[in-house]
């Protein structure tokens, strides 16, 4: 069994370890005259795992390091530390243009994401010949074939990004995502910038272009609903680390990390007899990613933190009933040892129940 994910032997088609990106804050003359560099950690020894045609939710807090690690595992973005890996061979630092064509992102904002300048056929022509995709004389009409696949015609191939709605500007990156024949598809909160009368439009479009594709996908969103509607399994990332990683059904009805329950308990309910919102699902705010707490770093706001927790940095380790479900804190699977945490192990059912479908819900964000 795999220690990560509890999946057969069969390789993951992506996987991260112990991957880490920093930046470095402030003079680096200054640096180097006090002999110290001050570096914002906004990946921090990441392990991750895909399974090919799996669809997995990136979810955390704002700074919490989900777009940093998604532009990592897209080549965009170099790593300090650790090794990504695809289909079984590690990708080196500088990668080929084969190797980039596997794994295409689509970015948050459609508009600043496309070159104003040219046509939707034009980019992607530009994009056709030059990684020799398909013969020059069927570059029209490969180029045609891909805006139907995301619900456009080819008369959209004269126009320029400003003439189409949002929407239809993220189905025409999504087409030129896809114009390279990737294998992972990475969406990184791709309708937060929609109105939300066409972000189903697009969620439903990327499940039928998985299914239909046979994509791997990869979805970073704040919307839990989103995430409980399109993804089959959820990783939580709080200052720049997984902190849990289980199915998605799993997560809902019963997470293991106290960050993931209040997450959960984050989602807004209109119900009678619903909390009024008075009191934060998480207290205080994230602590800074220049000065990560030492020992667990969710302990500065932890409802169920112990001693231990100042001191030890507890792993991403397996549930010992079902290896599925994985979450990096002491009391995740022996929640008596915490004392206040017994209460909170089994789950936040009225989370799972506030998380409904994403047409009725598809605004509420955590």
């Amino acid at each position: 069994m795999n220690a990560m994910t509890g999946a057969g032997p069969a390789e993951p088609l992506l996987s991260a370890r112990d991957v880490s990106v920093s930046f470095p804050v402030g003079s680096r003359v200054a640096a180097r005259i006090r002999r110290e560099e001050r570096l914002l950690r906004a990946v921090d020894g990441v392990d991750l795992e895909m399974r090919r045609g799996e669809a997995l939710a990136l979810v955390g807090e704002s700074g919490s390091g989900k777009s940093t690690l998604a532009l990592a595992l897209a080549g965009l973005l170099r790593t300090n530390h650790g090794e990504i890996r695809f289909d079984g061979r590690l990708l080196p630092a500088s990668r080929s243009r084969a190797d980039r064509r596997r794994i295409q992102m689509v970015f948050q904002d459609p508009y600043s994401s496309l070159n104003p300048r040219l046509t939707v056929g034009g980019m992607l022509r530009e994009l056709l010949r030059v990684h020799h995709v398909v013969p020059a004389n069927r570059v029209r009409a490969f180029s045609a074939e891909l805006l139907a696949l995301v619900g456009l015609g080819e008369a959209d191939l004269s126009s320029y990004p400003r003439q189409f709605s949002g929407g239809q500007r993220q189905r025409v990156a999504i087409a030129r995502a896809l114009a390279l024949r990737p294998d992972v598809l990475v969406a990184d909160e791709p309708v937060s910038a929609l109105d939300v009368s066409v972000q189903a439009t697009i969620l439903n479009l990327l499940s039928n272009l998985r299914n239909d594709l046979g994509l791997t996908l990869l979805l970073i969103s704040h919307n839990l609903a989103v995430v409980r509607h399109l993804c089959d399994r959820v990783a939580v990332m709080y200052l720049g680390r997984i902190v849990e990683v289980a199915p998605t059904e799993q997560i809902f009805s019963a997470p293991r990390h106290p960050y993931t329950r209040g997450l959960l308990a984050a989602i807004p309910r209109m119900t009678e007899g619903a909390a009024d919102g008075s009191a934060p699902a998480i207290a205080g705010d994230p602590p800074s990613p220049l000065r990560i707490p030492a020992g667990c770093r969710f302990r500065t706001r932890c409802p169920i933190a112990q001693p231990r927790c100042e001191t030890e940095d507890p792993a991403l380790a397996a549930d010992p009933g079902g290896a599925e479900h994985l979450a990096a804190c002491h009391f995740a699977f022996n929640p008596g040892a915490a004392g206040a945490g017994a209460d909170g192990a089994g789950g936040d059912r009225a989370g799972a129940e506030r998380a409904g479908p994403v047409r009725s819900e598809n605004e509420q964000n955590a």
